[in-house]
């Protein structure tokens, strides 16, 4: 049998048709070919975000972790909770919890110590083995100066009696009396701070709790933006009202150690709100130039992948914190360390709770009122609108109600191996065959017809037409 070569008279570099799929092979089938499209545009779209790897890894994970256990969608972090979608809640709690620890801030106040207050403090160790009641103690000083201790606390082994100033007279009475009822080791010792020094250090607390929320605004505006560096502040406020009123509440002293410690809870807030804020950035970077997810839906994705990260960071440290609380009350006795403790633990529990609940749902709801991500928003649910599609709280689909993509009616190009034509009935017609057919041996395939053949000056040939064997 004669095999086909080409002769001189071909135009060199002549792309040959497509071959034909085998005879008696079904072709793609064009419902799934339409699903498998739509398929490729959602991973090619969610790759050119710079997330397609997570979108497309992630794709199996979700599908196992929406029939898994609490515990398992938690760990996987793979978007399996609606986070965003009940914040308006979230700010009804939290509004409500804000305006109670202003209410007991105004009505009940603060106790606070003899550094900020000033006043005088008496101090003595009773004798080893002795039980001392701090009523008792209280009573003693009452009944000799006829003045009530503001606050009688054991601080490890030694007593600590502290009220308003006391003049030189008051002072050698209370001293006395203590004497007589304890015969103390040492005797009473005694010390006095002024009101003028305890202003002094309450203004310097405050401006330097000022200077810190100053400093975190600009910093989030520099890193960020404005709408997402108010969210971080009103977050940061939002726990140092609660801390204080659950401070006011509890009743427990206010020392430079409170100070201190409501500092470094505000530190820790939002560092918790920064690294959810990083990830958030990273999922919405190119967001408004694709039509895969609006901006709230790549926030909730956001907070499932760091939300693990989140409770783990929190439970370290609040771990040797609540040590720190136990050995200060149950140890050591009340004092410094049983201050520094507790305002810890309580700016801790609220920070970590404030930045997913605080930060990120009202920097995503400030985000909303931009224009540009507003009519982002609106465009990816016009699409979702006209293509049937249903979605997640992270914008991936969960069902298809209607045409795979496209506008409502129209098909959707099936998609098609390398090598293969993009329509085989033409391709086969145009070498002078049967759709389906197999090829004949030296049968010359095909050449352009129409304005463009024959251009080259060279005989285009007749299809169909079997050549002379050489």
């Amino acid at each position: 049998m004669a095999q086909f070569r080409p002769g001189p008279t071909e135009p060199p570099g002549m792309p040959l048709p497509d071959p034909l799929p085998p005879r008696g092979r079904p072709g793609p089938d064009p419902s799934q070919a339409a699903i498998d499209a739509v398929l490729d545009a959602d991973l090619t779209e969610g790759a050119s975000t710079g997330t397609g790897s997570t979108d497309a890894g992630l794709a199996g994970s979700k599908e196992f972790g929406r029939g898994a256990g609490f515990f398992t969608k938690l760990s996987t972090g793979t978007g399996a909770f609606n986070i965003l979608g009940p914040r308006r809640w979230y700010y009804a709690f939290s509004g409500f919890i804000v305006v109670a620890s202003i209410l007991l801030i105004i009505f009940r106040g603060f106790t606070f110590g003899i550094d900020f207050a000033g006043g005088t403090r008496l101090e003595f160790q009773p004798d080893q083995g002795t039980t001392v009641s701090t009523t008792d103690v209280a009573g003693v000083v009452n009944d000799a100066i006829g003045v009530e201790p503001d606050a009688v606390q054991t601080v490890g082994s030694r007593i600590q009696i502290s009220s308003e100033a006391l003049t030189a007279e008051q002072v050698v009475a209370a001293k006395d009396a203590l004497t007589a009822a304890y015969s103390p080791e040492g005797g009473v010792s005694d010390s006095a701070v002024s009101e003028t020094w305890g202003g002094e250090i309450s203004q310097r607390a405050l401006i330097a709790v000022l200077v810190f929320l100053v400093l975190v605004a600009a910093f989030l505006w520099i890193r960020y933006e404005k709408r997402v560096a108010a969210g971080a502040v009103v977050s940061v406020l939002h726990d140092l009202v609660v801390t204080a009123g659950i401070y006011s509440l509890v009743g427990f002293e206010v020392t430079p150690a409170t100070v201190i410690g409501l500092l470094t809870i505000l530190g820790f807030s939002l560092y918790d709100t920064v690294v959810v804020y990083d990830k958030v950035q990273e999922n919405t970077k190119g967001l408004t130039s694709l039509t895969r997810r609006t901006y709230p839906e790549a926030a909730n994705l956001a907070i499932n992948q760091t939300l693990m990260r989140s409770i783990n960071t929190s439970l370290i440290a609040l771990l040797p914190v609540a040590g720190l609380l136990v050995a200060g009350v149950a140890i050591l006795g009340s004092g410094t360390l049983k201050d520094l403790a507790l305002v810890q633990l309580i700016g801790m529990l609220v920070g970590a709770y404030s930045s997913v609940f605080v930060a990120v749902p009202l920097a995503v709801d400030l985000k909303l009122r931009d224009p540009q991500i507003k009519a982002h928003t609106a465009k990816v649910l016009a699409k979702r609108k006209a293509d049937g599609i249903t979605v997640d709280a992270d914008g991936d689909v969960v069902a298809r109600t209607g045409p795979a993509a496209g506008r409502p009616g129209t098909p959707v190009p099936a998609r098609r191996a390398p090598g293969t034509a993009s329509n085989p009935a033409a391709a086969a017609a145009s070498a002078g065959l049967k759709a389906g057919a197999a090829p004949k041996p030296g049968v010359r395939p095909a050449r352009p017809q129409g304005k463009g053949a024959g251009r080259t000056g060279r005989p285009t040939g007749k299809a169909g037409q079997p050549r002379r064997p050489r």
